[in-house]
């Protein structure tokens, strides 16, 4: 006798040949051309009549060979079917765990249940926010969230400057031209001996993760 892996491992399959032999067989039975066929002999009307050779067409798809093929393929899907369904009504399991039992004497509608959920956890948790490998993380307990060390950044503005194109003269005005340059901001940097929480108040830059 098969064991309750071994039908559940086969069921799949089954059914998806199942469906594939059912609707090639019916769509088959919608090709009148497949069903019918025909032998056909021409007799000239005289003796100097025009000789034509005989003509057959085969019958491609004979409806009792669908039906048995048919009843072939339902009968591998019902008894698959139904040795899975009565495995179920007495198929249990214990759910073990480095060697501990979690769950005991789990029937299998539950194991499958727990099986689906342990996939889309397992789904959830590589979606999961992990902390930059390239950055040195710390736990600061103020705030319940880890942050990297303190980096100092430059605050920049741009202020407008004039490119004199050509000099003014008695006929033409000067020819000038506005660009912006960036120039450094001076910024207060809090001391050594600071909190921890003005690194979220000063100019520093620090990176928290909860």
């Amino acid at each position: 006798m098969a064991k309750l892996n071994q039908i559940i491992a086969v069921e799949k399959g089954v059914k998806s040949k199942a469906h594939q032999d059912l609707t090639a067989a019916h769509h088959g039975l919608q090709k009148p051309a497949l069903l019918a066929g025909i032998s056909r002999t021409y007799q000239a009307k005289d003796e100097e009549g025009e000789q034509l050779p005989p003509e057959s067409t085969r019958v491609q798809v004979q409806a009792e060979d669908v039906l048995r093929a048919t009843a072939k393929t339902l009968t591998r899907l019902f008894d698959v079917t139904a040795t899975k369904d009565w495995a179920n009504c007495v198929a249990r399991a214990d759910v073990v765990v480095d060697g501990r039992v979690l769950v005991a004497d789990v029937p299998v509608s539950y194991l499958l249940f727990l099986e689906k959920q342990l996939t889309d956890l397992n789904t959830f948790v590589r979606k999961l926010p992990v902390l930059d490998a390239a950055e040195s993380w710390t736990q600061d307990p103020s705030t319940d969230a880890w942050k990297t060390d303190v980096v100092r950044t430059l605050r920049t503005k741009k202020v407008p400057r004039n490119h004199v194109k050509a000099e003014a003269t008695d006929k033409h005005p000067a020819q000038v031209d506005v660009y912006y340059e960036d120039i450094p901001v001076p910024l207060p940097f809090p001391g050594a001996g600071a909190a921890a929480g003005a690194v979220l108040r000063s100019p520093a830059v620090g990176a928290h993760w909860r």
